[in-house]
């Protein structure tokens, strides 16, 4: 019998990166390999990588520098390590690696990880060295082409998993990377998407999250041949048995209604396992801005989104992502960014310092004093962190169901998810974990909340509308 090979696998960056790790893991177990916790003794090193600010690119350089002890030392005693290097950064700067790290065999661009077994059996037999993937072929067809998961690879997972629908991007906001790293907007067919739900249903997931560049832009085929549209794709997972929660992420503004359809905005309202929180990146408060990142979106666009969403859904809760510095940026524009997250109330936010992304427009605008920089995200994570506590600790007092993912760090502990995405510890039995139960919110701690099951049949659940302050 073959010895099993050990996979390392490193995601960096967004929920996709997470999304194709796993799928390269699925391509590769049918060559040997299973996944290994640690870089020390694996056989297969696989960096994916993010290039969406130059922080994370830098990090992809000082792990490859780590990695190439540990192939050095595997050397010495007569070990073969592979080291690949995949994702964005892979994509962008494919040159760049094999020239600063002589330790990669292997970079992968973002549409060709199904081609990843291949790419090893050649490395190994002394084929080549290392080679960057052309990255032509279809995206419809990488998606096809990789595994699937394994039922024990799916239950290993956990009760939450991700499923690709969307990749690429036609926006072309001025600051990012992603159309020329992913490509233009493709969505897959509804029945391959609910061919991946149906398997992790079956696999004990309870709760599944759409993902993409712009996965509210989804315009994927349906049995008809006609596109659907996200909302619409919602609906149809919602009828799949044993899925409980649906989310989706990353989403687009402009793409919340397309075309006078608000069948995405009417999901809200008519889905009861669509949760009530949503990732809604606005990236500035302030038009002038808005317009230099060419977001296509103004401020009163952006509240309009938001106060609809909150008419047809009161206790919704929103995060967002927003972008300090940009060039240009002055005093007025950033007040109007923390004016903006004043007015919406946001229960949590990702906050950034502008960094230029070569070959981006905004990369070859005058840039701001990285002084300047420092001291706006300061004050917007100031900001950003006090909107948060306010909202949880609004929660306390009140009752909600509660996804159980995983036992707890102490003895008797488990831990699950809020509709927030809060992780709730409560003390409870392990039989819960993949169940959802109600809750009680007792206290707040470094971002959790804390909390009791309740085992009465009538319990109170609470207002969710006045926790977020709707």
């Amino acid at each position: 019998m073959t010895k099993p090979r050990k996979l390392y696998v490193k995601s960096y960056g967004c929920q996709m990166n997470v999304y194709d790790s796993h799928r390269m893991a699925d391509t590769l177990a049918p060559e040997g390999f299973i996944e290994t916790a640690t870089p020390d003794d694996a056989d297969l090193v696989i960096l994916n990588t993010c290039n969406i600010r130059e922080k994370a690119a830098d990090k992809v350089y000082s792990e490859l520098g780590r990695i190439r002890v540990l192939k050095d030392e595997a050397a010495r005693e007569g070990r073969r390590v592979t080291v690949a290097v995949a994702g964005c950064v892979a994509q962008a700067e494919g040159e760049e690696i094999i020239r600063r790290a002589p330790a990669v065999d292997i970079v992968i661009g973002t549409q060709g990880y199904h081609r990843l077994p291949e790419m090893l059996r050649r490395a190994e037999r002394g084929e080549i060295q290392r080679k960057q993937i052309d990255t032509e072929f279809p995206v419809e067809d990488k998606f096809e082409h990789l595994a699937a998961p394994s039922r024990a690879a799916m239950r290993k997972r956990g009760v939450s998993a991700f499923i690709a629908v969307q990749e690429g991007c036609d926006k072309f906001c001025t600051f990012c990377v992603v159309p020329y790293t992913r490509g233009a907007e493709v969505s897959r067919p509804v029945a391959s998407i609910v061919a991946e739900a149906e398997r992790l249903a079956d696999a004990g997931v309870r709760e599944i999250t759409l993902i993409g560049q712009n996965v509210n832009a989804y315009h994927g085929d349906g049995a008809d041949g006609r596109p659907f549209t996200l909302g619409r794709l919602l609906h149809r997972l919602a009828e799949i048995p044993g899925v409980a929660r649906l989310r989706y992420s990353t989403s687009h503004p402009r793409d919340m209604v397309r075309d006078s359809d608000d069948s995405l905005i009417a999901a809200h309202r008519d889905l009861p396992a669509l949760m009530p929180q949503l990732h809604l990146p606005v990236q500035s408060g302030s038009d002038r801005m808005l317009e230099a990142m060419n977001r296509r979106h103004t401020r009163a666009d952006y509240m309009r989104i938001v106060e609809r969403l909150r008419q047809v859904r009161p206790d919704i809760a929103f995060s967002s992502d927003f972008i300090v510095g940009f060039p240009g940026e002055t005093d007025d524009d950033f007040n109007d960014t923390l004016r903006l997250i004043d007015d919406v109330g946001y229960a949590a936010a990702y906050s950034f310092k502008y960094s230029p992304r070569p070959g981006t427009p905004a990369a070859e605008m005058a840039q701001l004093p990285e002084a300047v920089k420092d001291e706006r995200l300061q004050r917007l994570q100031r900001l950003i962190e006090r909107r948060q506590a306010d909202f949880m600790d609004r929660c306390v007092g009140l009752t909600f169901d509660v996804l159980f993912e995983r036992p707890g760090r102490h003895p008797g502990q488990i831990v699950g998810r809020s509709p927030y995405l809060q992780p709730v510890p409560v003390v409870g039995p392990s039989s819960l974990i993949g169940e959802i139960a109600p809750v009680t919110i007792t206290e707040v701690r470094t971002n959790s909340l804390f909390g009791v099951l309740v085992h009465e049949p009538g319990r109170a659940a609470g207002s969710l509308a006045e926790a977020i302050g709707a």
